[in-house]
């Protein structure tokens, strides 16, 4: 389908989705067979919960498995132009809060492998968004679900 949704990442990015599939595959899809199986012998299966809360899990497994192959399928991965003067996909930018916040350092990628527990924020984010294209020094006004911020880019690696 030409109409697919791109999903923008990093190599590594891709590379822990192509994993998790992997797993998916060949580990959970096997273990919540099995569950269904043994469940199965339980006997009736309209008051069964076992057999229901496996059935569940199948569902998502196999739910995140088609979501995974399309994310893969469509990735266009980040390329790195090798310029640290502009804010883009795939760069660390450190900021500072104006006047006197601390220093916060984020690696702008795309939604598929967002992260913010890991420094990765989404270029679909309030703040990933204020930042795009902007150069060092330069101060921005973002407006975050919190209230606005007032910020200046200390530097883009």
């Amino acid at each position: 389908m030409a109409n697919e949704k791109k999903f923008p990442m990093t190599e590594e990015g891709k590379q822990k989705l192509v994993d998790e599939l992997e797993y998916l595959k060949t580990v959970k899809r096997k273990e919540v067979v099995e569950r269904i199986k043994v469940a199965r012998s339980f006997g009736d299966l309209s008051e069964n919960s076992e057999y229901d809360s496996a059935k569940e899990d199948q569902a998502f497994i196999e739910g995140r498995i088609s979501t995974l192959e399309s994310m893969i399928r469509n990735a266009e991965i980040i390329e790195d132009t090798g310029s640290d003067d502009r804010v883009q996909l795939g760069k660390t930018v450190a900021f500072k809060e104006i006047p006197d916040g601390e220093e916060e350092s984020y690696t702008i990628v795309g939604s598929a492998e967002a992260d913010p527990f890991e420094g990765k924020i989404s270029n679909d984010s309030p703040i990933a968004k204020g930042l795009l294209g902007k150069t060092i020094g330069d101060r921005v006004k973002i407006m975050t679900p919190g209230g606005e911020m007032d910020v200046e880019i200390v530097s883009i690696g």
